[in-house]
């Protein structure tokens, strides 16, 4: 599963070892959301309970962290995934892709997930 807080992590190892190694090319790489190692941390062992499909456990990491920072976007975008995909959830899946989206209007792909979610609600 690709999650933003995934790449984000990614990146801030790229940077660690840009850092060490400084005749490493390419660009500095920047944790664009700021987010610390232990919500990073976090995200990862909430992404490890839904692969493990301990949805309760990963929504309960989720939830924390959002009542810790309401508008960090990789939460959002995780707890949107976790509704839409895991608990069959498209209206929940879609309010929190229209969190993310009234944060960062151009984020494609909270925007796609989120008309894909929309449309499965015009199913019968």
């Amino acid at each position: 599963m690709t999650s933003f807080y995934r790449l984000v992590r990614n990146l801030r190892n790229l940077k660690r070892i840009n850092a060490l190694d400084g005749s490493m090319a390419g660009p500095s790489w920047k944790n664009v959301y700021r987010l610390s190692d232990s919500q990073i941390s976090s995200l990862d062992e909430a992404e490890e309970k839904m692969e493990k499909m301990d949805i309760t456990g990963a929504e309960e990491i989720l939830l924390r962290l959002l009542e810790e920072d309401s508008k960090c976007v990789p939460v959002l975008n995780n707890l949107a995934h976790m509704n839409g995909r895991y608990l069959s959830d498209f209206e929940k899946a879609v309010e929190y892709y229209e969190k993310v989206l009234e944060i960062e209007p151009d984020n494609a792909w909270a925007r796609d997930e989120r008309r894909r979610y929309q449309r499965y609600l015009t199913y019968d």
